[in-house]
């Protein structure tokens, strides 16, 4: 079958620490990289079902019409290690291999977690990206904000959240609206850092809005709403509840579930 560079792209970035020079173990021993195969799951099944072909790890998408590529950054250091911000110079690499893999043309999302989060946040300003979703991301007040310029940024953080801030995250939508992104934040309450309670939901939206943003498929409309804020929106007009304003509800034995339709 002749290979075709893929329409889209998905860069999955994982979590970490704050320090550690030391490279990440290898396989299931990595566990935040481990934490985000599901979502790299749930992205390559919703591709599949809209008919587009789909591409999980570091092989090209195939298939007559090209498609979805997802693929998980590789980081040569656990930590991000203070100035050396060492994630987002690997975030930065894969963008430039996919780059001279794939054309200028590729739009991609970048999907991080924790550290990942803030290594996709810093690495936005490359041509490629398209947008950034970040779920529980790690956002210190002086990181800056104005690669963010021209890009969709969500950021998906439970109210629980112990070990980063979901204040941090809505100040952050906040300052990036200010300079010239469409931003919004999902809270997604009664969840955790680790995205292990209400797992369902968090997988269902993040595929949402990453298809969504790519165009590969629905972006929820409040979503939507939020991201045409005007400049000077207050950080709290942009900031949605996962259950009150995108239709997540209860599922069997009280379990919460995501009502967010499937993308198309």
């Amino acid at each position: 079958m002749v290979q075709r560079p893929p329409s889209a792209a998905v860069l999955v970035l994982h979590g970490g620490r704050e320090t550690g020079t030391e490279p990440p173990p290898p396989g299931l021993l990595n566990l935040p990289g481990t934490r985000m195969r599901p979502f790299v799951r749930a992205l390559g099944k919703a591709s599949r079902a809209s008919g587009a072909a789909s591409a999980i790890g570091s092989g090209r998408a195939t298939g007559s019409g090209g498609g979805l590529l997802v693929r998980q950054v590789r980081y040569g250091h656990r930590g991000w290690n203070g100035d050396r911000a060492d994630p987002f110079h690997d975030a930065v690499a894969a963008l430039d291999a996919l780059r001279d893999e794939a054309g200028d043309a590729l739009p991609v999302v970048l999907l991080g977690h924790s550290m990942g989060a803030r290594a996709a946040l810093r690495a936005a300003g490359h041509p490629l990206v398209r947008g950034v979703v970040g779920l529980a991301p790690w956002c210190p007040p002086g990181d800056p904000v104005t690669q963010l310029a021209g890009r969709d940024v969500v950021l998906v953080h439970s109210n629980r959240d112990r070990l980063t801030s979901p204040q941090a995250s809505q100040s952050l939508t906040a300052r990036a609206r200010r300079a010239g992104a469409r931003t919004c934040m999902i809270t997604v309450r009664g969840g955790d850092h680790a995205m292990i309670r209400r797992a369902p939901a968090w997988h269902r939206v993040t595929t949402a809005l990453v298809l969504g943003l790519l165009g590969s498929g629905s972006l929820p409309g409040p979503v939507g709403a939020a991201l045409a804020l005007p400049p000077t929106a207050e950080a709290t007009e942009g900031t949605l509840d996962l259950d009150l304003h995108l239709g997540v509800g209860s599922g069997p034995a009280g379990r919460p579930s995501a009502a967010v339709p499937p993308p198309h």
